[in-house]
């Protein structure tokens, strides 16, 4: 529990647009956030420098940035020397997949809010608009707040299971788009590029920048973030 009347919240804050609208989304409920971000060597470290902003800018009572580096492993092109698609958005599972990384991740996150004393956990994986990431799925989800259950202290002895929210679970990326307007968030405080630019730059032409794009697009918005002019045409548009 926290020094003050609400309760405590571990909020998984990658720096991205998802991450920040799960953050704001619990604090409307009134949970105070507890925020963990990791740095796994993922090659757009500039997400934690957004984290970093994000958790001040909502009042976040923690923040925890913790190193694990997944570069060891490789294996995927945000974090081995393998190039970042810019074709367009995948119809299968990306090389943009870290393997495993939502496991390790909740993993860490349920550790976290453990010692924290919190038993809810907000993550923002996304089953619509996900890039076919498997571990962005609802089935995933369930699965991992059972095992979470059967595997802490908190779980077993204590009797106070943990509960994952995944408040843009069924939300597009649109959707998502709509509701950091709708929570009065600045969506220049997050970060989706997965291969940024020199000065710091979005691509414009990676999926996770594909799909953001479409996204504000679609809910009739416009994204704080600067892309470049030849940045390739959003999916849908007139060219």
């Amino acid at each position: 529990m926290s020094g003050n009347s609400r309760k405590a919240a571990a909020v998984l804050l990658s720096g991205g647009l998802d991450s920040m609208v799960t953050a704001a989304i619990a604090r409307e409920q009134g949970f105070a956030i507890h925020a963990l971000s990791i740095d796994y060597g993922q090659r757009h470290r500039i997400e934690l420098d957004a984290a970093s902003v994000i958790a001040t800018k909502l009042g976040a009572e923690r923040h925890v940035e913790i190193s694990l580096d997944l570069r060891k492993f490789g294996g995927s092109a945000l974090t081995a020397d393998i190039d970042v698609p810019k074709t367009g958005v995948a119809d299968d599972i990306p090389v943009t997949y870290v393997p495993a990384r939502n496991l390790v991740f909740l993993s860490l996150t349920t550790a976290f809010a453990e010692a924290s004393g919190a038993r809810d956990l907000f993550i923002g994986v996304n089953a619509l608009d996900y890039s076919g990431y498997p571990d962005c799925r609802p089935e995933f989800i369930e699965s991992f707040a059972a095992t979470a259950n059967l595997a802490t202290k908190a779980g077993v002895e204590e009797g106070a299971p943990f509960h994952i929210h995944t408040p843009l679970q069924n939300m597009t990326k649109a959707d998502i788009a709509r509701e950091a307007d709708r929570l009065g968030l600045d969506s220049a405080w997050s970060w989706s590029c997965y291969d940024p630019l020199p000065g710091a730059q979005p691509c414009g032409a990676c999926d996770s920048c594909r799909l953001r794009r479409k996204g504000f697009s679609e809910a009739g918005l416009t994204d704080g973030l600067m892309y470049p002019a030849d940045a390739p045409p959003i999916q849908g548009e007139n060219v």
